[in-house]
């Protein structure tokens, strides 16, 4: 395993949406940016449970966060390897501001 794609030295963001693909028998490329281009775009209002939702948190237009879907409004994430992986509100100020939008891969 790379780096943060280990339950033991930590996840990032990317790294823990692959693990969890991969556990349910889905191949998601590594990082964030590659899991965009590879997913389905989606409208938010038909987001489902495991779809991905993916931020610009570097400012910008580009991928740098990526999330799994867990319906009403909220999604998990990896804010960092070696950090607690939580949920948040896609409807926080921090996220609505960075989000660029949703991919489905089923």
């Amino acid at each position: 395993q790379g780096a943060g794609e280990s339950s033991v030295s930590g996840f990032d963001c990317s790294g823990l949406a692959m693990v969890v693909y991969q556990l349910n028998g889905l191949d998601l490329p590594r990082t964030s940016a590659e899991q965009w281009q590879a997913g389905q775009p989606i409208p938010s209002r038909d987001l489902r449970v495991g779809d991905l939702v993916f931020f610009a948190t570097r400012g910008g237009k580009k991928v740098s966060h990526v999330g799994i879907y867990t319906g009403g409004d909220t999604f998990l994430h990896a804010p960092g390897r070696g950090n607690t992986i939580q949920t948040a509100s896609l409807s926080s100020d921090y996220f609505k501001t960075r989000y660029l939008g949703a991919r489905s891969y089923f």
